[in-house]
């Protein structure tokens, strides 16, 4: 699963938000980074809400409040909050609460993969919700394509910007 996470995060920040200047670059990532735990075997620490709420946490300090730097990199975070939203990844309290519950991972799976069925179908809504976001903001066009990847922003977001 791939753009269950990227659709909903968006449409999740638009509705919460709803502020126009929003970057939505990072949140992207963000929703999709805990996805290479896969690469060490199942979910590990980007499972963890410890680990999204350090990450938001060390952004916090270390940026400016109000500052563009900031504003930019709470996507990041955010993304990851919200892929363990939209994950399900609480099911797993081991994992989700580590290193609280102790210092190593026992073999979790990723959520995702348990799922058989509904994983497609959570992936297909995932898939018509971006294919909706593509067309509303026209990023088929190569000059929204490009002030996409420069600035980040969406003109049609359901709930906001």
């Amino acid at each position: 699963m791939f753009f269950w996470f990227i659709g909903t995060a968006v449409v999740s920040v638009g509705f919460v938000f709803r502020d126009p200047g929003f970057d939505y670059r990072l949140l992207i990532v963000g929703s999709v980074l805990p996805i290479a735990d896969g690469l060490f075997g199942g979910a590990r620490a980007l499972h963890s809400v410890t680990v999204s709420v350090a990450v938001l946490a060390i952004l916090m300090l270390v940026t400016r409040r109000g500052g563009a730097t900031r504003k930019l990199l709470l996507g990041l975070p955010i993304g990851m909050i919200l892929h363990l939203v939209f994950d399900g990844a609480w099911t797993d309290t081991d994992t989700f609460w580590w290193p609280f519950t102790g210092p190593g991972f026992d073999d979790a799976p990723l959520p995702i993969s348990g799922r058989g069925a509904l994983s497609l179908m959570l992936e297909t809504i995932g898939v018509v919700i971006c294919w909706w976001l593509v067309r509303a903001n026209s990023l088929t066009s190569a000059p929204a394509w490009r002030r996409f990847l420069h600035d980040g922003r969406l003109a049609r977001v359901p709930g906001g910007g």
